[in-house]
C-alpha cells in the first residue's frame, strides 16, 4: 500500500508553486518522495519557498511567467535543461478577476483566460516530450490541472472570466486525457473549494465564517490538497483518466 501511493524516484513540476494550493501540493509531493521543481512569476518568492521546502526533500526553483505561450515554452526549455523527463506536471498557476457585469473589462477577461486556460494547454504541449520520456520508463506520466468548484457550480460572485476559465479547464482535461492516454500520460484535474490562500483571502482571513457554509464544517487544509494530488500523481490514480476530483467539503452539493 505504501508503494501504491509513493512518488519515490518521480520528478514533478508545479506551476504557481510558491504559495497557496501549489505550495501545499509541492510539499505533499516532497513528503511522498518526489523531486519537485516549483515555478512562479516572482523570482524572490519562488526561490524562498524552494529553500523552505527543501527541508522536506529536493525542491528547486524555476521562476517563470507562464501567462504567455512564450513564457510556457521558456519554462519547458529551462526544465529540460535540467531533467531528461517529467513524471508529474501540475498546472496550478492561476488568476481571478471580479467586476460587475456592466463594468467587466476585456483586460480582466484576457488575463484570467490566458493564465487559467491557455497556459495549461501550451505548457503541457511544450513538455509533451519530457512526459513521454517518463512514460517510456514503464509507468504513467501524470498531468494534473487545478480547476475550481466555480467551474462545476455557480458562485454568486461576479467572477465571469474565472468561472468560464475553470469550466473550460475541466472540459479541456477530458479532451487532453483522451489524446494523451495513447502516450502513457494520464490527465486529470482537481477542483478545490475553500482553501486559505492569497487568491482566496476570504477563506484565509474569515475561515470561521466561511466554514459555516461548508457541510464539512471547516475550510480545506494542506493535507486535504496534498492527499488528493498524491492520489492522482501516484500509481493509485493510474485509472483516473479525464476526471475532476472535487475537494470542497461538500460545497458543490450544498449549492444544489
Amino acid at each position: 500500500m505504501n508503494d501504491l501511493f509513493s512518488l519515490a524516484g518521480r520528478t514533478a513540476l508545479v506551476t504557481g508553486g510558491s504559495r497557496g494550493i501549489g505550495r501545499m501540493i509541492a510539499a505533499g509531493f516532497l513528503q511522498a518522495g518526489a523531486k519537485v521543481y516549483i515555478s512562479s512569476r516572482k523570482s524572490a518568492a519562488c526561490d524562498a519557498t524552494a529553500a523552505e521546502l527543501s527541508q522536506l526533500g529536493p525542491c528547486l526553483s524555476l521562476p517563470m511567467d507562464v501567462s504567455t505561450v512564450d513564457g510556457a515554452q521558456a519554462l519547458a526549455v529551462a526544465y529540460r535543461s535540467r531533467e531528461p523527463s517529467l513524471d508529474i506536471l501540475v498546472n496550478n498557476a492561476g488568476a481571478a478577476w471580479g467586476a460587475a457585469f456592466d463594468e467587466f473589462p476585456e483586460s480582466g477577461w484576457d488575463k484570467v483566460l490566458d493564465l487559467n486556460l491557455k497556459s495549461p494547454f501550451f505548457l503541457t504541449q511544450a513538455l509533451h516530450g519530457a512526459l513521454k520520456a517518463a512514460a517510456a520508463r514503464g509507468h504513467n506520466a501524470k498531468v494534473i490541472n487545478i480547476a475550481s468548484i466555480d467551474g462545476v457550480s455557480v458562485n454568486p460572485q461576479e467572477t465571469y472570466s474565472y468561472a468560464a476559465s475553470k469550466a473550460g479547464l475541466i472540459h479541456l482535461t477530458r479532451r487532453m486525457a483522451l489524446r494523451l492516454a495513447a502516450d502513457g500520460i494520464v490527465v486529470s484535474a482537481i477542483a478545490p473549494g475553500a482553501f486559505a490562500s492569497d487568491m482566496n483571502r476570504t477563506a484565509r482571513d474569515q475561515a470561521a465564517e466561511v466554514a459555516k457554509r461548508i457541510p464539512a464544517g471547516r475550510i480545506g487544509v494542506a493535507d486535504d490538497m496534498a492527499g488528493a494530488a498524491i492520489y492522482l500523481a501516484s500509481r493509485a490514480g493510474d485509472y483516473v483518466l479525464g476526471s475532476t476530483l472535487i475537494v470542497d467539503g461538500g460545497v458543490t452539493h450544498a449549492r444544489g
